[in-house]
């Protein structure tokens, strides 16, 4: 066999049916819309969702839970991922987002204490765990709440 020989399995390819082409065509004069009301009209079917009247599913189900409107979207680091930071280097949000370390809009950075650090850096954060600031500290770094 050889690829010049290759076709698909009989049956398996069809054409696709060409509306609007002329009464020769099999599918013209109505287009295969069937005769008068708003489905055949052009731009007609309704909008999403609706269901000819009757309550529609998202109107039947119940609502459930809260949104809370005054939400913070706080992004979240930890020490561990402070290790590519070089010695003595100030981390805050700029540098956080240089570093691919936090992406898209956030309202703050919150410094947590998940892994080790032996290195002095400056923190300039607008939140910082207790035992994160405590971590910091003790390898001879400065936390500032910014």
């Amino acid at each position: 066999m050889k690829l010049h020989e290759l076709s698909p399995a009989k049956g398996s390819k069809k054409n696709r049916k060409r509306i609007g082409r002329g009464v020769g065509s099999g599918t013209g004069t109505t287009a295969g819309k069937g005769t008068k009301g708003a489905n055949s009209r052009s731009g007609g079917g309704g909008r999403p969702g609706f269901e000819g009247g009757q309550m529609p599913l998202h109107r039947r189900l119940p609502k459930r839970g809260f949104t809370n409107i005054f939400r913070k979207n706080i992004s979240v680091i930890n020490i561990r991922d402070l290790s590519r930071f070089e010695r003595g280097a100030t981390v805050d949000r700029a540098a956080l987002e240089g570093g691919g370390l936090v992406k898209g809009r956030t309202d703050g950075v919150k410094l947590l204490s998940q892994g080790d650090i032996d290195f002095p850096l400056t923190i300039r954060l607008s939140c910082v765990s207790k035992a994160a600031r405590e971590k910091i500290e003790a390898a001879g770094g400065s936390v500032e709440r910014v």
